[in-house]
């Protein structure tokens, strides 16, 4: 496919390519996206939203998520205040089973069709899994209608054979960065196995969802490059998260991505996976400041996560209710989902 020239400039590329054929960008393309200039920055986010609609429909997908196990966790990812391994105030805490419950309603309660249960560990063990299995049932009991996803870190093949059978039809594990950053960021267990246990989601029949936090000291090349990587493993579902730096982490002095990065963030992976679902997840508020989430919404963005997320502050859930709905935008409904 054309990469772009001081003759053949990426728009009118990816609208041939990608608006009009649904062939997603390769990585150099997606790097010229990167690399657009400000002025530009109007004409791709247009661009992106007629992707979205055209490949996505309406439609916007809301999910709330909740810990199951907070803190604590023996892996040592630079971002993340849940590491036991660095100094942060977050400290080890489990959800009981009516917390569990209590969190599915009041997801379902704000429109939600999707309830991730997220733990912080390096894997699940027999009891976190014993956990797991008795909020699901409990929140079935309660009537709560909703879908139920989860996030236990890296899995076993009998593992993933046990969440399929507890009713689990989504899981997520973020890749987090391109391949060739990783060490950077992770150096207490491998990009590879983290590509692992998605293959093991996938080949099982649950859902994949994948994503990962930008602002972690990546180059745009990088950028590019885990877009790529992302659009080859083909997920149903794309997070974007913004880093927030945490007091504790190596990466509490970062600064954070710049709010018209983030937009061509959000176009480029828009352009380079036309028909998966793209999620605002944390970082947003802050990254996006007065630009507003109104941008990426009409930027590629199909999906959301409403409250907070996890150890950080979101808005609240009627905040962005209200903004799809001065938008026009349709929340999905459970049965589409199914």
């Amino acid at each position: 496919m054309p990469a772009a020239t001081a003759d053949s400039p990426i728009i009118p590329i990816a609208r041939e390519q990608v608006l009009e054929r649904g062939a997603g960008l390769e990585e150099d393309q997606i790097l010229s996206v990167l690399r657009l200039p400000d002025e530009h920055l109007p004409e791709l986010l247009a661009l992106a939203h007629e992707v979205r609609l055209r490949w996505c429909g309406p439609e916007v997908e809301v999910e709330g998520i909740v810990s199951v196990k907070t803190g604590g966790c023996p892996e040592d990812c630079h971002f993340c205040s849940q590491s036991g391994r660095f100094p942060t105030p977050v400290r080890s805490a489990w959800l009981d089973i009516p917390g569990l419950v209590k969190a599915a309603a009041e997801t379902a309660a704000t429109g939600a069709t999707e309830f991730c249960i997220v733990a912080a560990v390096r894997g699940p063990d027999e009891r976190l899994l014993s956990q797991v299995r008795a909020g699901i049932t409990a929140i079935r009991e309660s009537g709560n209608d909703i879908q139920i996803a989860c996030s236990l870190g890296m899995l076993t093949p009998e593992q993933v054979g046990e969440l399929v059978d507890m009713g689990v039809h989504r899981y997520n594990h973020n890749l987090e960065t391109a391949r060739s950053h990783f060490p950077n960021v992770v150096t207490t267990h491998s990009w590879e196995e983290r590509r692992e246990t998605l293959a093991l989601v996938k080949d099982a029949g649950m859902e994949v969802c994948c994503g990962g936090i930008l602002g972690m000291g990546e180059t745009a090349e990088q950028r590019a490059e885990f877009a790529a990587q992302l659009a080859e493993l083909d997920p149903h579902e794309v997070p974007l998260n913004f880093l927030i730096p945490q007091p504790g982490t190596p990466y509490e002095s970062y600064e954070l991505v710049e709010g018209k990065d983030a937009l061509r963030i959000v176009a480029a992976f828009r352009l380079a996976m036309p028909r998966t679902m793209l999620r605002f997840a944390g970082g947003r508020e802050l990254t996006l400041g007065d630009l507003g989430a109104e941008h990426g919404m009409l930027g590629g963005v199909n999906a959301i996560i409403v409250g907070n997320y996890l150890t950080n502050l979101g808005r609240s859930a009627e905040a962005d209710l209200d903004m799809l709905r001065e938008l026009r935008m349709p929340i999905k409904a459970l049965s589409e989902t199914l």
